[in-house]
This record gives structure tokens, C-alpha cells and sequence, in this order.
């Protein structure tokens, strides 16, 4: 956009939010990326919205001028999501940061999209309720909802698909709709709201979102167990999950990734694949499920292994285990992180790993692995010098045989982090001829292509 157009925009938004548009450099440059490895992409105004009638308005402008619009919350995603790649407004949605309500005898609450997952835990507490979803990042509860985040806790949880009740979204525009109801089940029409869960921001922003609670459980226990092989780590959590045992958090770590974590985080742990475990619940229950995993563990080839009852024990090694983008970037310093992930059903993952392990050990490129393998989902971080593009091409091609294995193993391009940017490329492999039916709803809710264009679908054509 020439610098007067986006003059023009300027004015005109700033006729109907007022002072709540910015085009400030700090504002320009902070809006422009994201914690993936793509190159920053400057919007041409950034807009502060503080309640649904703002982005209703800011909506109407956006369509009336035909300019991109694209939402974006804590910028924590890694796939591009929120790069304005056709400049145009960045949403922020950060300061709509109200919990609006919630309901303890209902077990579930209504938010602004802007609230953070910590912040809502904040304000739970005292209440016996909590919300479990957790990537990692402290990402706003309506980036968690457009992007269909999981996390460690999603093996027993489940994830945002699972646990966002109802929405309110603003259209391309402008119509202001609820999806849903807060009645546990329905059987009355479309489901809009699973339609929204997930969508990336490309069919409407996310301007409240109603979530389901549980209860704080009473008691918690972490584990720690070293194997000699990722197939024999693999073999005790497929175990685990065809007992039915409601374990609360089950991730991998290969060999790679716990000598970053030791080093980033001053640990001590086995440099070997390394399954990460909480085991949460009432005192007799957690403590059944403690036994029955530790003997599966040392019967299965563990190599070590140790538990954390302590609260601080616990908090320290989720820490660790929260900060593993670091600490692999910690691995070589300097180097830029291109996270990926795949998801196949929990009986392939060992094969998928296999194959994963023999593309890594024909390449130069380091890539240290950690997985939510409690539902057959990893991430691969390649490390990679982006001035070199004999890097940049060996993680791309990397990546195409990562995604392949997953496909053809019955699996997905992506479990958790979407598709964004980054992944578009896969999608007619992976859907078929349903890319058609896709791209039909994005054309019928966005016929002008102006909500965060570029982004999970490929053009026709």
C-alpha cells in the first residue's frame, strides 16, 4: 500500500475507533511477525479495539476500503498466522482482556478474546476451577481458539476443539454472530462453532469465546524416565493410553533436546530419550497410576527414573520442559528456529519416528525433537542459518519428507501448530477434493479475500 493510501486508511479508521489505530513505527514493528522463522512483514496501521463494536467497525471500514484485515493476539503462533503478508490493519486484540463471567456451578465461563490462559487461571483461583489447555505460551484464549491449540495437558483434557462451548465472532462484514450455547450437548444446526475453532482468523475474528472448566485436582505427581531407544519410550506410552489410564501429561524428549534442556535449564537429566509425565487426581488414584506406569517403565527398558511430588520440583521440570524452544535455539546459538509438527495415529508413531530418526541421520542440520505423544503428535525445530541457503533449502526439503511420512501413515500436516503460512503447500495431499469444499466456505464467508489472506488455504487454480 502506497504511503498515502495508507494515510487514507489511517484517517478513515481513526474516524470510527478514534485513537485506538496507531500507525507509530513501534506499533508497525511489533505487529510484523511472529515466533516463526519467517521474515517480518510490516501492516500499515495497527488497531487497538476494546469491545466487539470496535472490530465491528473497524470490519466495515476494512471491507468498505477492501483492505486486509488480520486478527492478532500474544503473536506467540509459529506458523505465520498473523503476518499482515498483504499489509493492511493488525488487529490487536490484547486489550479485550475482560473475563466477562463465570459460573462455578455450570463449570464453565465466557471471555474477552484477549484474556491470556494464565490470567484466567489467576482469576479461577479460589473457585476449585481451572482451565487445563496449555501450549506452552501465554497466547491469548482467542488466538488458542482461531489456531485449535493443544499442548501437554490435551492428552487427558483434550484441546480447544474440545473445550470452547460458544463464540462471538465478527464477519468479514461486519455481522456480529453467537455460535452456540452453553447447554452441554446440542442437536440444532450447523456447527459454527467447531467451523470457527481453528480457522486462523481467514473466516471471521474471535471477539468472545466460552470455554468449559474442571476441577483442580487434588493431588499431583511428575515423573521422569530415561530410555536407550525412542521406540521403547513410544512402547510404554502406547501402553499407557490403551490401559486407559487418565494420565494428565505424557511428552518425549529425544536425546538432542534433553542435552539442550540441561544446559538452558542447569538440569542433570540422561542425555537419552526422556519421557516427561504428571499424574494428577484424587491421593489413591494418583497413586495407582504412579505403580502401574513406573513398572511399565522399568520393564520396558527404562534407564532411569525419577518422580516430583514437590510443587517446585514439578514447576521446574515443566518449566523445562515450556521452554524446550529455547533451549533448542540454546543448542546453536545464533541459529533461527523452524518449528514444525506432524500428528499420526498413536500405532504409527513409532514408525514415523523411525523414519524421522533415518532422515536426520543422513543430513547435516541438527533438529531436536519433542513430542505430545500421548496423541501421536511431535515437533521437529531445524536450526538453521537463514543467510545460507543450502540450510534453508535441506530444512525445506526436510520438512516435505516429515509431512509425507505423516500423511502416509494416516496422520496430519499439523496436530498443533496449523497451518498458516507454512503449511498451505500440503493441503490438497492432505484434503483431497474437500480443499474444494474449503475453499467454497472461505469465498462464502470472505468473498473479497480480506481476512488474514495468504493463509491455510493454497489459491485456487
Amino acid at each position: 500500500m502506497s504511503r498515502a493510501s495508507a494515510d487514507t486508511l489511517f484517517a478513515a479508521l481513526q474516524d470510527v475507533v478514534g485513537d485506538r489505530v496507531s500507525c507509530v513505527e513501534t506499533d508497525i514493528e511489533s505487529h510484523s511477525g511472529d515466533h516463526s522463522a519467517y521474515k517480518p512483514v510490516r501492516p500499515d496501521v495497527v488497531c487497538y479495539p476494546e469491545s466487539a463494536a470496535d472490530v465491528v467497525a473497524i470490519a466495515r471500514c476494512c471491507q468498505r476500503m477492501e483492505t486486509p484485515l488480520v486478527a492478532y493476539g500474544a503473536g506467540s503462533s509459529l506458523e505465520g498466522h498473523v503476518l499482515p503478508v498483504r499489509g493492511g490493519v493488525s488487529l490487536d486484540m490484547q486489550r479485550m482482556n475482560r473475563v466477562v463471567r463465570v459460573d462455578v456451578e455450570d463449570a464453565d465461563c465466557t471471555v474477552q478474546a484477549g484474556v491470556r490462559r494464565k490470567q484466567l487461571n489467576t482469576e479461577l483461583e479460589g473457585t476449585g476451577l481451572f482451565f487445563p489447555v496449555d501450549p506452552g505460551a501465554d497466547a491469548t484464549l482467542g488466538g488458542m481458539a482461531a489456531t485449535r491449540a493443544s499442548g501437554t495437558s490435551s492428552v487427558r483434557y483434550g484441546t480447544m476443539r474440545d473445550n470452547v462451548i460458544a463464540l462471538q465472532v465478527v464477519l468479514a462484514d461486519g455481522r456480529l454472530i453467537e455460535t452456540g450455547s452453553r447447554a452441554r450437548k446440542s442437536a440444532s444446526g450447523y456447527d459454527l462453532t467447531r467451523l470457527f475453532v481453528g480457522s486462523e482468523g481467514t473466516l471471521g475474528v474471535i471477539t468472545e469465546v466460552t470455554l468449559r472448566l474442571y476441577p483442580v485436582p487434588s493431588h499431583f505427581v511428575a515423573a521422569v524416565a530415561a530410555f536407550s531407544t525412542l521406540a521403547e519410550a513410544v512402547a510404554v506410552v502406547v501402553q499407557v493410553r490403551r490401559a486407559g489410564l487418565p494420565i494428565a501429561r505424557i511428552e518425549l524428549l529425544d536425546a538432542l533436546m534433553m542435552r539442550g534442556i540441561n544446559t538452558y535449564a542447569g538440569m542433570s537429566y540422561p542425555e537419552a530419550p526422556t519421557l516427561f509425565m504428571e499424574f494428577s487426581g484424587g491421593e489413591e488414584e494418583v497413586r495407582r497410576q504412579r505403580e502401574w506406569v513406573e513398572r511399565r517403565v522399568w520393564a520396558g527398558g527404562g534407564t532411569s527414573f525419577t518422580w516430583a511430588s514437590d510443587a517446585e520440583e514439578r514447576a521446574a521440570l515443566w518449566h523445562a520442559r515450556h521452554n524446550a524452544h529455547y533451549a533448542a535455539k540454546g543448542l546453536r546459538p545464533g541459529a533461527r528456529s523452524k518449528g514444525t509438527d506432524v500428528c499420526v495415529p498413536l500405532s504409527k508413531l513409532t514408525e514415523c519416528l523411525a523414519r524421522v530418526e533415518q532422515d536426520m541421520a543422513g543430513t547435516f542440520l541438527m533438529a531436536p525433537l519433542v513430542g505430545h505423544v500421548g496423541d501421536g503428535n511431535f515437533h521437529l525445530q531445524y536450526l538453521i542459518d537463514p543467510a545460507k541457503p543450502e540450510e534453508v533449502a535441506e530444512s525445506e526439503r526436510l520438512h516435505e519428507r516429515l509431512v509425507r511420512h505423516a500423511l502416509e501413515l494416516g496422520g496430519t500436516c499439523s496436530g498443533e501448530h496449523g497451518v498458516g503460512l507454512g503449511k498451505t503447500r500440503f493441503m490438497q495431499a492432505e484434503h483431497g477434493e474437500a480443499l474444494g469444499v474449503l475453499q467454497a466456505i472461505k469465498e462464502a464467508l470472505d468473498p473479497q479475500g480480506l481476512l488474514n489472506p495468504g493463509k491455510m488455504l493454497p489459491p485456487r487454480g
